[in-house]
């Protein structure tokens, strides 16, 4: 969605080159951006047909967005408020306050913003759309939304309460997603320990030894073994 003055704009843009351009110049807004480079952006291999119609597609872009929001001539720059939101940024800061405040201890205060990563970064970048900075840009919002999985999972495990089950769910997805990465098995271990699963959260730290030893030759941390034993002395 693009919404400028309370205007929706999206609709306007033209085309599927609008869109892209449109997306560079926000994600690149910091900084001025040369014809050559928005040509390859958007016509990667093909500078003669990137010559032809990057100024026709400026022009319908300056039309949607306004003259005052496209800035410049050989270079380009977008011009948005300084309070403007881009849904991508908002992940990435909210993915970092939720690792901040589970850092310091705050967990109740983690699971907002770890949410609002999760729900952003899980939508998947101009969907449809391929070029090399687009992988790029989905690689980084699928790297924010396995942290802000795991921050969810931190933060309601340490709400407890109506929460355990959302720990148990979110330690499951991480588990499936993140096999040799043992954060998702502690979560898990711990939630359904809490639920009174003992031998359930027993069967999660065997799999968690199965699949590292397959995989790496090596036993879990020694903090995933503290768990496993504080689950025998239960």
């Amino acid at each position: 969605m693009i919404e400028i003055g309370g205007q929706r704009l999206e609709t306007t843009l033209p085309g599927r080159q609008g869109r892209q351009l449109f997306a560079y110049l926000v994600l690149n807004r910091h900084r001025l951006a040369g014809r050559d480079e928005l040509v390859e952006a958007l016509w990667r291999g093909q500078p003669a047909a990137g010559e032809t119609g990057l100024n026709p597609l400026i022009s319908k872009l300056r039309k949607a967005l306004g003259a005052d929001v496209v800035d410049g001539r050989s270079s380009l720059r977008l011009r948005l408020d300084a309070d403007a939101r881009v849904d991508v940024e908002v992940a990435e800061a909210a993915v970092h306050k939720a690792e901040s405040r589970l850092a310091l201890g705050d967990d109740v205060s983690a699971w907002g913003p770890s949410l609002v990563a999760l729900f952003i970064a899980e939508r998947e970048f101009l969907p449809g759309d391929e070029a090399p900075w687009i992988d790029d840009r989905r690689r980084l919002l699928g790297q924010i939304a396995h942290r802000a999985l795991e921050a969810y999972a931190l933060a309601a495990l340490g709400t407890g309460g109506t929460e355990l089950p959302a720990a148990v769910r979110a330690g499951r997805q991480l588990v499936k997603l993140l096999p040799l990465r043992e954060t998702g098995y502690l979560v898990l271990m711990r939630a359904l320990a809490v639920q009174g699963n003992v031998a359930e959260a027993l069967r999660v730290y065997a799999d968690l030894c199965e699949v590292l030893r397959e995989q790496l030759g090596v036993s879990p941390s020694e903090a995933t073994q503290a768990v496993h034993l504080s689950l025998l002395r239960a």
